[in-house]
């Protein structure tokens, strides 16, 4: 295929339903490539066909036709999945388990054992901020500390990619802020991260690149920051500006031959108000 971390060609999913002699097209011609060291969204509403990809992109699905590939390695075959790490949606722990327990049990299942075993859970639950509650029982965890320890579990034997699916969902926003900020970290490290969502404002946040899937067919894809620019719009932001500076600048746009759009304050977004209150817990200034 190419040198992309992670790389789908013509990739077409149908599901027949049984009794009613017809089928769902879940995915439809789809190509991507995400390149190494980057971190992808795919993007879409439910349905659209995010977690059917990347489910076969992990070999959890077989294709109705077209080929996926990890690091150059057919997803079909067992050893493309060597070096990924996989958190799903809904992921199932065993929560009679602490959070050392669990990366254990998994490190042992990807083949390590003695000091190193130990140390690299030490190290994991330093890394998803779980170090305080490693010996607690799963079952006393909030949905956010449960993914993060699934982010843990995923790392275990250090992966180069890293294929989450949703990996906020159902978490509170100081939850989310958290996993953003250790997406983010994963990325700094050299990790390929390829992640599904359909929470906008995050991908915004994390993403270098992005695809829009839409009924299973793909409707927009590129580097984020082209696809949100604005080319024919242009924003200044000013500060201590009297009205009589505004009102020239606004007379020598106009005599340029351009057009004021707007004119505002600069707003903070609910979830970064949201935030500032829950840490200072006192209404911010």
């Amino acid at each position: 295929m190419t040198n992309a971390a992670v790389s789908v060609r013509s990739l077409t999913k149908v599901y027949p339903l049984p009794f009613r002699r017809r089928s769902v097209r879940a995915v439809q011609d789809l190509n991507l490539d995400v390149q190494p060291g980057q971190v992808y969204g795919l993007l879409g509403p439910n349905g659209s066909g995010k977690s059917t990809t990347l489910k076969i992109i992990l070999g959890l699905v077989t294709p109705t036709c077209g080929q996926t590939a990890i690091l150059g390695r057919d997803s079909r075959e067992t050893a493309s999945r060597e070096a990924v790490g996989f958190l799903p949606e809904n992921p199932y722990f065993y929560k009679y388990l602490t959070a050392t327990e669990t990366l254990r049990f998994f490190g042992k299942l990807s083949g390590f054992h003695g000091v190193h075993l130990r140390q690299r859970a030490d190290d994991l639950l330093d890394v998803v901020g779980l170090t305080d509650a490693r010996n607690r029982r799963l079952s006393t965890y909030s949905k956010g500390m449960l993914q993060r320890i699934g982010l843990a579990q995923a790392l275990i034997h250090d992966p180069k990619v890293l294929i989450l699916d949703e990996p906020t969902a159902g978490v509170d926003p100081v939850g989310s802020r958290e996993i953003c900020d250790l997406i983010g970290s994963l990325r700094a490290r050299g990790i390929t991260i390829l992640l599904s969502s359909h929470l906008l404002a995050q991908a915004q946040e994390i993403c270098d690149r992005v695809a829009i899937l839409a009924e299973g067919v793909l409707i927009c894809e590129g580097p984020l920051a082209e696809l949100i620019s604005m080319p024919n719009q242009t924003e200044l932001v000013l500060e201590n500006a009297s009205d009589e500076l505004l009102g020239k600048i606004e007379n020598m746009i106009a005599q340029g031959g351009g057009r004021l759009v707007a004119r505002r304050n600069p707003a903070t977004t609910l979830e970064q108000l949201f935030l500032e209150c829950v840490r200072s817990k006192k209404r911010p200034r």
